[in-house]
């Protein structure tokens, strides 16, 4: 469930709205809290609210109703350069008649420090991100890589206490991009910086982040550790929106404690766990994630078994991916390993394939 706000919170939005038209709420009563040094991210699809709520704690945006305080001190009234937070955009931002170095020392000129001082710190933010001998360059002159290292560098100089990151990695190529994923949680990890991260990639949110904040229509859907916020998704949205995912469709018949029947539109029945169901007869959707499907199972007496014909058969290298028809659902798909003894499925195969009752999730109907 959404924070709801901690004493000992450094950053904390407290039961806040916004609203572009005085009519519509592109962010609904968000209570979240996060402490010193956590790096989280915000994770959505566009208009979710996510980055809203990022402009709104830059300062570039007023919250219509509640309060934002960092450090215990409502923000909502203090401009945007005097609230101390370093933020990076998707675009870089430079300056393009400026040299790196004097990228660097602006803010520090705006903040009335003196020469030598800005020259020691400008190059000190230079030798984090590995860029101590570009001071003389143009952004021109870099790659977008270089260039986003500068960004970064050009919002520790001042050494804020809280981070704010716009999309950083967007612009980038894929195999650049993970290089920065390390990099950027590496430093702040290092430095003990607090981080609010904002991007619609759900990879980026798993590997970087302390904890994620999944959004959707103004709404934290779910706050957790990225590890249980895939394994353990509270709804369907959730579920859908982080990693691949299977779906099965239909009716709950019978809760008992720690697991459900669910009879499938297909006709056949399941086990599964109850998490965001509440009574017999309500639809559902039910949820397994394609790694924890096996072909041919040998999984004990709490497995779930199905007949399934395969329809597709991808070698990716590291693993093989299935696409199988499942109980009426022909985009059912299953990931495995490449080993030396691991079976290739051909199309038009049929098999049986299962997983154990606490892998599949009974969701609501979405």
């Amino acid at each position: 469930m959404p924070d709801t706000g901690a004493s000992d919170a450094f950053v904390a939005f407290e039961r806040v709205q916004k609203s572009y038209d005085g009519e519509t709420l592109v962010v609904k009563d968000l209570n979240l809290s996060l402490p010193k040094g956590e790096f989280l991210t915000m994770l959505g699809p566009s208009g979710s609210g996510k980055t809203t709520c990022l402009m709104m704690l830059a300062g570039f945006e007023t919250a219509t109703n509640g309060e934002i305080k960092l450090d215990g001190v409502s923000i909502n009234n203090i401009p945007p350069h005097k609230r101390g937070i370093g933020m990076v955009f998707q675009n870089y931002a430079l300056f393009p008649h400026m040299t790196v170095a004097e990228n660097l020392s602006f803010p520090l000129e705006v903040r009335k420090i003196g020469k030598s001082e800005r020259e020691k710190k400008v190059q000190r933010a230079l030798d984090m991100v590995e860029m101590g001998a570009f001071g003389g360059r143009r952004p021109a002159q870099m790659s977008g890589g270089q260039q986003q290292r500068i960004a970064l560098a050009r919002a520790l100089v001042f050494e804020p206490e809280l981070v704010l990151m716009d999309e950083p990695l967007g612009a980038l190529d894929k195999q650049l991009r993970e290089k920065m994923q390390f990099e950027i949680t590496d430093l702040a990890h290092r430095l003990g910086i607090t981080v609010v991260y904002v991007t619609h990639d759900q990879t980026e949110a798993l590997t970087m982040s302390d904890r994620v904040a999944v959004f959707d229509d103004g709404r934290i859907q779910q706050l957790a550790p990225p590890d249980e916020l895939y394994e353990a998704p509270q709804n369907s949205f959730v579920a859908q929106f982080i990693g691949e995912n299977n779906t099965l469709e239909g009716v709950v018949k019978e809760i008992k404690g720690d697991h459900c029947i669910v009879q499938l539109d297909g006709g056949e029945t399941i086990d599964a766990k109850p998490v965001n169901v509440s009574k017999v007869g309500e639809r559902t959707r039910v949820s397994i994630r394609p790694e924890r499907v096996e072909v041919d199972p040998q999984l004990g007496p709490d497995a779930h078994t199905l007949k399934a014909t395969v329809k597709e058969f991808v070698y990716m290298g590291d693993i093989f991916r299935t696409r199988l028809q499942v109980a009426g659902n022909s985009d059912f798909v299953i990931k495995t390993r490449n080993r030396p003894d691991q079976r290739r499925l051909r199309p038009g195969e049929e098999v049986t394939i299962g997983w154990l009752t606490e892998d599949c999730r009974a969701l609501d109907a979405g």
